[in-house]
């Protein structure tokens, strides 16, 4: 397996600085890996996030065309149930008792994540969605702060949160950013910077495939930033 992602790591078409055109689409590269792979899989459910965020932006009637890499099309317009792991189970504490329905299937999809590290070996994943659930999160809390409501009620699968993440800069450059747009890119961009400072670059492994994937995911929601940017210029 092993001389089989060198292989295919080879393959892979380089990737630009953030701002540049991802040079392929989520499914191709899951086509590449092979659908029954084990990368495959893995890389799947980090696409699964980009997914995730698209139904949230369906749901709250901000987008009106989507396109899954991974969920049918019906299961992100909410026509047809979400996988089983997906589901949140039945609510039980005071705490999470009044969030919100999408942030729900977040701390379902986070936590699956976190299983699924432990289960398929895969430390990389599992500092990755540590590191997704404490920035999910001090933007939760950064937020509330801000609309004056209770930040414990917005937070999701705070267990699993990395306690050594600090955003207190990016959280201070999202603050001032002039719109929500430029915001998102505050967040792509501090993501971008973990990933530079995670990479296995040259060391073909699971972890340079992995964050081959988080990069093309940024540059395609990156690209997703500059059309909804140009759409609004071309309103004004």
């Amino acid at each position: 397996m092993a001389g089989n992602l060198y292989y295919l790591l080879a393959s892979l078409p380089g990737l630009g600085e953030l701002g540049t055109a991802p040079p392929m689409g989520f499914d191709e590269l899951l086509d590449w890996l092979g659908p029954a792979s084990r990368y495959s899989r893995l890389v799947g459910l980090v696409f699964l996030s980009d997914d995730l965020l698209q139904r949230e932006a369906f749901l709250a009637g901000e987008v009106q065309q989507v396109a899954p890499s991974v969920l049918q099309l019906a299961q992100v317009r909410n026509e047809a149930p979400l996988p089983e792991f997906l589901v949140p189970p039945e609510v039980e504490s005071e705490t999470e008792s009044g969030a919100l329905q999408t942030d729900l299937v977040w701390a379902a999809y986070f936590r699956h994540i976190a299983q699924t590290a432990q289960s398929e070996n895969s430390p990389f994943l599992d500092r990755w969605v540590r590191m997704e659930v404490a920035l999910r999160n001090a933007l939760a809390q950064e937020r509330a702060k801000r609309l004056g409501l209770e930040a414990s009620e917005y937070l999701v699968a705070h267990e699993l949160a990395d306690p050594e993440a600090d955003f207190t800069e990016m959280l201070r450059e999202w603050a001032s950013a002039p719109t929500p747009l430029a915001g998102w890119r505050v967040v792509l961009r501090n993501r971008w910077d973990w990933c530079r400072a995670n990479e296995a670059w040259f060391s073909f492994t699971e972890d340079e495939l992995l964050v081959y994937a988080l990069r093309l995911l940024l540059l395609t929601q990156w690209q997703r930033s500059s059309e909804e940017q140009a759409a609004l210029a071309a309103k004004t």
